[in-house]
């Protein structure tokens, strides 16, 4: 009989400082993973610590506290499989992004990250040294080698391990979701297959955290780039996988393969799953928003419904003078359709009430935007209070189009904890309420159907904070707006560009101009689940004051 090697692929979901409860789950793997005889169990980059840290790995006690967990871990599991598992090592002064390999009760072997990704999100080589290229690990039977995360985006590592003796390259992840995140990965590490002609395993983890979100979709290849795995998006799992030696080396065997979810259920499950998991891990179970009866803040009660069930969802809707009857009955048919309770708090009296405390220094001023932004402010006031009196983070509605040029109040709309579709464009917003209205999934605990009324998504977006406002009153259309948002922000495309495209240059300016004065609200505005390359925070760090402007015109 051919000499068999089962690994057990754990695509799992830790928290960022949670050392014993992460070390718990991969205790619980590890059972698993003897009760099914297997050789090994996997988990994930940084595994211990939960990822991304941040500064907060380079603390040395929390950096000690990391590595102590590791070694008790290993005592604990002595008799059984082999643990993998990623986690901070201190050496000689260097902290370096580490896995662990825990055998017979103690640390084997210690292999270290050498590239650092340094771009989008990352910032990696601020925390870690680079560690030198690392041999093979012997588990068992095999010669496994272990380039970490990055190290299998570059073929120096692969190469190496290939060269050194590897017979199966495990690859152990923590790779944030964008949008066609996993085409990318699976046609890198094809590449990588192809050039070492050894078997694959893609291990990513899975959860929330911050405005990340991990989506897990872990798969394994055979030389050739053959899938012989695929693992869910976006879900927790444990898959025991067999490999087999041949005459031309060790292969992977055949196991199931999970659809991949296409790209509007991929962000709507990315805006459920971070939602459910900032909430989780910050200790909320409740939410509350302002819902006003326009599809941003529809869409956003459909979310966290569906994250944290309708029961644990306050509405509350906070009309003016200026509220249309027609926005009033839609805000009731959503939350209906949902299932979530609804408040009604006027903004009536407070309006009256600020207006007459600054009559007096607003005399002979006619009124405007400072009128409007009241009005917003005021209902963050009390949507905070709601919040702080019964617990139940408050969520804010703004979809990107908006955050970039600042069509947003900050104090007022802007308040709250999270935001889910902050990286949602607004003409992504109305297909996305059409996409839910047609699909449900397990995932959701919210109701199966039409949750957001067609009245919802077709009628004109408007703020109603005067008569007859329309967003297009003062904002380009939004398909229009969001090609140029698109150019500007997520592709950094020049003025020049973007005119020879087509587009009015005076449109294009006006919109570069909002998007840079509006840098300060963003600074200050509530993290929220990042879904493409670009979204904004990390992967778009501006500048707050800045007096350039792009005046390129070929």
């Amino acid at each position: 009989m051919p000499e068999r090697f089962r690994l057990t692929l754990a695509q799992l979901n830790p928290t960022v400082g949670d050392l014993a409860g992460n070390a718990a789950l991969a205790r619980r793997a590890w059972e698993a993973a003897r009760d099914a005889g297997s050789d090994m169990v996997a988990l994930t980059e940084m595994f211990i610590t939960g990822y991304q840290t941040q500064d907060l790995v380079m603390r040395p006690a929390f950096a000690r506290d990391a590595m102590a967990t590791l070694e008790r871990l290993a005592a604990d599991c002595a008799e059984g499989p082999a643990i993998g598992i990623g986690g901070p090592c201190l050496r000689e002064g260097r902290l370096m992004n580490a896995y662990w390999v825990l055998e017979s009760g103690r640390v084997s072997a210690t292999v270290f990250k050498h590239h650092l990704p340094n771009s989008e999100v990352f910032d990696e080589k601020r925390l870690f040294s680079s560690g030198e290229v690392h041999g093979p690990c012997r588990v068992g039977p095999v010669r496994i080698g272990i380039p970490i995360c990055e190290d299998s985006w570059h073929p120096d590592v692969c190469e190496t391990l290939a060269e050194t003796g590897a017979e199966i390259l495990l690859v152990p992840n923590g790779s944030p979701y964008h949008r066609e995140k996993l085409d990318v990965r699976v046609n890198l590490m094809v590449t990588r297959v192809v050039e070492t002609g050894l078997p694959l395993v893609y291990l990513n983890m899975v959860g929330g955290q911050d405005d990340q979100v991990f989506d897990g979709a872990s798969f394994v290849l055979n030389p050739r780039g053959r899938l012989m795995a695929q693992l869910p998006a976006f879900e927790e799992t444990l898959v025991h996988l067999d490999f087999e030696e041949t005459e031309e080396g060790w292969r992977a065997l055949q196991a199931p393969i999970v659809a991949q979810p296409d790209l509007w259920e991929a962000d709507y499950h990315a805006m459920v799953l971070s939602l459910r998991d900032y909430l989780g891990k910050s200790g909320f179970s409740r939410v509350v928003l302002g819902l006003s009866g326009g599809i941003d803040s529809a869409l956003v009660a459909a979310i966290a419904a569906d994250a944290v069930g309708p029961e644990s969802v306050r509405c509350v809707m906070l009309p003016s003078r200026f509220t249309s009857q027609a926005s009033l009955e839609d805000a009731a048919a959503v939350a209906r359709a949902l299932g979530c309770r609804l408040d009604e708090v006027g903004i009536g009296g407070p309006q009256e009430a600020v207006g007459e405390a600054l009559a007096a220094l607003f005399a002979g001023i006619a009124p405007g935007i400072t009128e409007e932004n009241i009005q917003s402010r005021l209902r963050g006031l009390l949507l905070m209070a709601l919040s702080n009196k019964f617990g139940e983070m408050l969520l804010t509605t703004g979809n990107k189009s908006e955050v970039a040029v600042g069509y947003c109040t900050i104090y007022g709309d802007m308040n709250g904890g999270f935001n889910p579709i902050k990286d949602l464009y607004k003409t992504r917003v109305f297909q996305m309420c059409r996409w839910r209205n047609l699909h449900h999934r397990p995932w959701m605990q919210g109701p199966a159907g039409e949750v957001i009324p067609p009245r919802v998504i077709d009628k004109a977006p408007s703020a109603e904070l005067r008569e007859d406002q329309k967003d297009e009153d003062s904002l380009p259309a939004y398909g229009t707006l969001d090609a140029i948002l698109e150019g500007l922000v997520d592709r950094e495309e020049s003025v020049a560009e973007l005119v020879a495209k087509g587009f009015d240059r005076e449109v294009v300016k006006k919109v570069e101009r909002l998007i840079f004065l509006s840098e300060w609200k963003r600074f200050q505005s509530a993290p929220g689940t990042r879904l493409t390359r670009r979204a904004f925070w990390l992967d778009r760090r501006y500048p707050m004051v800045n007096r350039w402007r792009d005046e390129s015109r070929d």
